[in-house]
């Protein structure tokens, strides 16, 4: 454990964005987007056994046996990461991506301010697009984090992992995890209509159901933050539409047009003034234009209204380089932003308990009986021997020859009254 957290450290210190350890074999860094080896450090079997031992949970480890994969997130002193194990050709391998260790604003991250305006919206649905890798949790935690520190409000989130750990500030925040606090995004997201919830941050629209139950929550009224893989605005809205069923698709874009908010699609790219990665962005927020568009199925036209509503916070890639980073005269290298924290590590999550074993059926409703204290002058009879019984009661040999009776449709109907006469008899 040790030789990881030395590794981690000067991760951290040298900008590296994710690490990849493999069992024998060495280690590769990603620093500015391109991958570097680090042959002389290389970690065996025993070594990523204890390795996972110590990082995972109990509920961790138990996936990681039944997958062969398991997402989590882990904290040590100078580091926050997001982790997936798995299972190679040469054993068991570590992806792990490095966030900050302190949640940052939009000026570290050198993202536009007009992303502060849409954390102040009450409802509607706000799509955080963009490839894997590009930091788009990042910036959902920035827009999470002005929420917490600049409003009233109630602000859960459904995640896989819980990569950024908040505390209540101005806002009161709950954090759930896929698997330790609820079985499916599908469940989180029923759950979270009763649950009071102003503010709602979905990790990532991954299937149908989750996307339809995503766009129910903003049309009920709640701002729902959630991320999607799309490379475009276009893309990402006809990404959702095609959640719905083929004949459900005018209903379908009716209520895209009537709760989105805004889309952002993010990418990362290293501009050559500062030497650096930075995110660049493709905003397009939501007006009766871009309404009318999305009811009327012409989103090949989303383009050119991002290209005239520049005065609505709109913006383009080219322009977005053109009008923002290029302007900026100071821009936050990530350095700074992932800088280690003096802070104390958050303590581990708090799971759902395991059930060791499958709960029990509830016993039968019995009515209560009046409580009768006993009496002392009453002893209790003995019991009766076998075969004596007490007047009146039927004798064991009387019990067997009463029924049962046999009925079907070729018996005569006086046959089988003359047979239960018989017997009663």
């Amino acid at each position: 454990m040790e030789k990881f957290v030395k590794l981690v450290s000067t991760c951290v210190k040298n900008g590296i964005t994710d690490l990849h350890v493999r069992t024998g074999q060495p280690v590769a860094v990603r620093r500015n987007g391109h991958l570097h080896f680090q042959r002389e450090i290389v970690f065996e079997a025993a070594e990523m056994e204890d390795l996972l031992r110590r990082l995972t949970s109990e509920r961790q480890r138990r996936q990681l046996a039944e997958r062969w994969s398991v997402d989590f997130s882990a904290a040590l002193q100078d580091a926050q990461m997001r982790l997936n194990a798995f299972y190679t050709a040469d054993g068991l391998g570590l992806a792990v991506r490095f966030l900050p260790s302190v949640v940052p604003d939009f000026e570290s991250l050198n993202l536009h301010p007009s992303l502060r305006d849409l954390c102040s919206l009450h409802h509607g649905l706000i799509l955080i697009c963009g490839p894997t890798g590009n930091g788009k949790s990042t910036t959902i935690a920035a827009m999470i984090r002005e929420v917490n520190q600049t409003r009233s409000a109630h602000v859960i989130t459904l995640e896989d992992p819980i990569e950024y750990r908040f505390s209540s500030e101005k806002a009161l925040m709950d954090q759930r995890e896929l698997g330790a606090h609820f079985l499916s995004f599908e469940q989180g997201l029923q759950d979270v209509l009763r649950e009071d919830a102003d503010v709602i941050m979905v990790g990532e629209l991954r299937d149908p159901e989750t996307m339809r139950l995503t766009i129910n929550a903003a049309e009920a009224g709640h701002l729902v933050i959630a991320t999607l893989h799309a490379g475009t605005p276009e893309e990402a809205l006809l990404r959702l539409c095609n959640a719905f069923g083929e004949g459900s698709q005018d209903f379908a874009r009716a209520q895209i047009a009537s709760c989105l908010a805004a889309v952002v699609v993010q990418h990362m790219e290293v501009l050559p003034r500062v030497g650096f990665r930075a995110p660049v962005l493709s905003i397009l927020r939501s007006n009766n234009s871009v309404k009318n568009i999305i009811r009327e199925n012409r989103f090949n036209q989303l383009e050119s209204i991002m290209q005239a509503g520049r005065g609505e916070g709109m913006f383009t890639f080219e322009r977005y380089r053109e009008d923002f980073l290029d302007q900026k005269p100071n821009l936050t290298p990530p350095t700074v932003a992932f800088r280690p924290s003096a802070k104390t590590p958050p303590p581990r999550l708090a799971e759902a308990p395991l059930l060791l074993t499958p709960p029990q059926p509830a016993p039968a409703f019995q009515a209560p009986t009046p409580f009768q204290a006993p009496s002392a002058a009453a002893p209790t009879p003995p019991l009766a021997p076998a075969g004596s019984g007490g007047p009146g009661a039927p004798r064991l040999d009387e019990v067997q020859q009463i029924g049962p009776y046999r009925i079907d449709d070729e018996t005569p109907l006086e046959e089988l009254v003359a047979q239960m006469r018989g017997k009663t008899s």
